[in-house]
């Protein structure tokens, strides 16, 4: 096994999978050093507490989604934007998350919905989905005159479509997350919500001239 700083890694990851395969009360320091085949003691030595190896995995959680944003183009929209092509982009990260982080988003419920996780613990998963700086900046780009309400309201949005895909009735449709069906799904309420910033403004553009 590797040393100490990718150990830290390996144990918060590990950590993931335990609780999306077997949900939080599953989680237990011998259950890692048994999942990684470890001594018994062997995780503790790295986090001494249950909080600790929780506080690890919402640090991994919020570590990957910097870094799928710092990949999205979406934390500098060029003004004036096209609404289509930001409403992709915005569901193309969401479709990915879907496609390639669902674990992620599994165990992100989970911890939010325990009622034995810590403040700053919570806090930490409720930004972690989409940056609500991100939608501000789209939201300048559509010169929304309450930049920092079209903000809060279009993270609620991802929060809602992510939620619905992975639990709620849009999951029954049968529809895979990592194809053009799926990016459209996500990117068709995506639209209108930007159009809807200033409705007076040109249909196809945030930020364009007045029609």
């Amino acid at each position: 096994m590797a040393r100490s700083p990718d150990r830290r890694a390996l144990i918060a990851e590990t950590t993931l999978d335990l609780i999306a395969r077997d949900g939080l009360r599953a989680l237990t320091h011998r259950a890692v050093d048994r999942a990684l085949d470890l001594p018994d003691g062997s995780c503790s030595y790295y986090f001494r507490t249950r909080s600790g190896l929780i506080d690890a995995a919402v640090r991994r959680l919020t570590e990957r989604s910097r870094a799928a944003f710092a990949h999205s183009g979406l934390t500098r929209p060029p003004a004036p934007i096209d609404v289509d092509a930001a409403a992709r982009a915005v569901a193309t990260v969401l479709d990915h998350n879907l496609s390639h982080r669902r674990r992620d988003l599994l165990v992100r419920y989970a911890l939010a919905t325990d009622p034995t996780i810590a403040a700053e613990q919570r806090a930490a998963l409720a930004t972690s989905l989409f940056s609500r700086e991100a939608a501000r900046g789209l939201a300048l780009a559509c010169e929304a005159e309450d930049a920092d309400g079209a903000a809060a309201d279009l993270v609620s949005l991802a929060e809602g479509l992510t939620a619905d895909r992975l639990l709620g009735a849009r999951s029954l449709d049968g529809v895979t997350a990592g194809t053009e069906e799926s990016v459209a799904l996500l990117a068709r309420p995506i639209a209108v919500f930007l159009r809807g910033l200033r409705p007076e403004r040109d249909v196809g553009t945030c930020g364009g001239t007045r029609t």
